[in-house]
């Protein structure tokens, strides 16, 4: 079993760029933070591990964990590795760390999810992003590859069930409303109107598709960092500080499922079967199973919601209702604070904001601070258990965790 000790994240409002902040600067911030915020020296980290997509496109900066040595002296020397599982990189660093600490190999990691993506223009970005697409061989008649990937998502929901916008839209003020109470979201001062929120060509205008500028996560600079303890080294950090090891969240279940590359691939291997991205389901299953917990002991989830039609099919994945009935869940208030199974009350990536590298860090670390009771203003009452759900490319790449006390 792996605990998290706690963790920090920046401000996912700010432009790096804009704030004179380069790669080595980005990251002393991230990781300066979550030391003073966990009461840990750098002395104390036996490893580190960077989740990180892009950092060579966007920054022409690749070998991230390299800049621990750049932040502190007893960093020199420390073993360090860097992941690339585009939107779920930052997950795949938290596996690997994991991994170590419950192989005994050390006692005591530092796992970070970090990336710089308003630095160039938007339609610079939307390029960098299709890296991970199929190169060459999908996508090729849009410079917005992931608008169209999930504009072709939702045209499978249409087909295969029928597909409402309003229920998407339902998802995205959701999400916009939870930032507002997030310190740290992106898009907690943004104000809309409720034309917004239509199929109103001016107001939410068309990106490629079925995809409208309102179903779209955000392109954000960020940083989110977390520090993963085994069970001694845990209840050394508890007694040290005078606090019950029972009240440190811990990693109690994990899934990791990968499928093909190709989103056509997905589709037609899915054809005929319950769920339109079955690794999709296998992970969340897996996480579940492996924490020994069932749905109905699930308090809240962070999910993946790089669009809207991405967390639609996550209500449904996740089991909330049967497949392709995600929009009862919407409709009835299930998935809002407050309601049968709060969905992103952080905002998601909708409303907190997406830096690739970062979001399967942020999310844990979220689900860490529900069930500590640590979120603030949007702390889902009673939160105990919270799973995630992190998904890299078109479903290519699917990580969930089961976090809890």
């Amino acid at each position: 079993m792996t605990y998290i000790l706690g963790g920090w994240q920046t401000d996912f409002a700010d432009n790096w760029a804009r704030k004179g902040w380069d790669t080595a600067t980005a990251f002393a911030e991230t990781v300066g933070g979550g030391l003073a915020a966990v009461d840990l020296e750098p002395k104390d980290i036996e490893c580190g591990h960077v989740g990180n997509f892009a950092g060579e496109l966007f920054a022409g900066q690749g070998l991230l964990g390299g800049f621990f040595g750049m932040l502190h002296a007893d960093f020199n020397g420390m073993p360090t590795a860097r992941h690339e599982a585009a939107c779920a990189s930052g997950s795949v660093a938290i596996l690997a760390a994991a991994a170590e600490i419950e192989a005994g190999r050390y006692d005591l990691a530092c796992v970070v999810g970090f990336e710089q993506m308003r630095n160039v223009s938007g339609e610079q970005a939307a390029r960098n992003l299709g890296a991970a697409a199929w190169a060459g061989q999908e996508y090729l008649d849009t410079p917005f590859a992931w608008p169209k990937a999930f504009s072709d998502l939702a045209g499978e929901y249409e087909e295969r069930y029928g597909l409402d916008y309003r229920h998407l839209m339902g998802i995205s003020e959701n999400n916009f409303a939870n930032a507002k109470r997030n310190p740290n979201a992106q898009t907690r001062k943004y104000t809309f109107a409720p034309e917004n929120f239509t199929e109103d060509d001016e107001t939410n205008p068309v990106i490629v598709g079925r995809t409208r500028k309102m179903d779209c996560g955000q392109i954000t600079d960020g940083g989110a960092v977390v520090f993963l303890a085994s069970p001694q080294r845990a209840a050394e950090y508890a007694k040290q500080r005078g606090i019950a090891l029972d009240s440190i969240p811990r990693i109690k279940g994990w899934g990791h499922r990968s499928a093909p590359i190709s989103y056509a691939a997905k589709v037609r291997a899915s054809a005929g079967a319950e769920y339109v991205f079955p690794q999709v389901r296998r992970a969340i299953e897996d996480a579940r199973a492996r924490a020994g917990v069932s749905l109905d002991q699930i308090d809240a989830v962070e999910t993946h919601d790089c669009f809207a039609v991405t967390e639609y099919m996550a209500i449904d994945h996740l089991g909330l209702t049967a497949p392709g009935e995600s929009w009862k869940a919407i409709e009835n208030g299930h998935i809002a604070l407050g309601g049968k199974l709060p969905i992103n009350p952080s905002g998601g990536l909708i409303g907190l904001g997406h830096p690739v590298g970062a979001t399967g860090v942020r999310m844990a670390l979220d689900a860490a601070k529900q069930v500590a009771g640590t979120a603030g203003d949007y702390q889902v009452d009673g939160a105990r258990t919270v799973q995630t759900l992190n998904i890299g490319g078109s479903a290519t790449t699917t990580v969930s965790f089961v976090i809890g006390v």
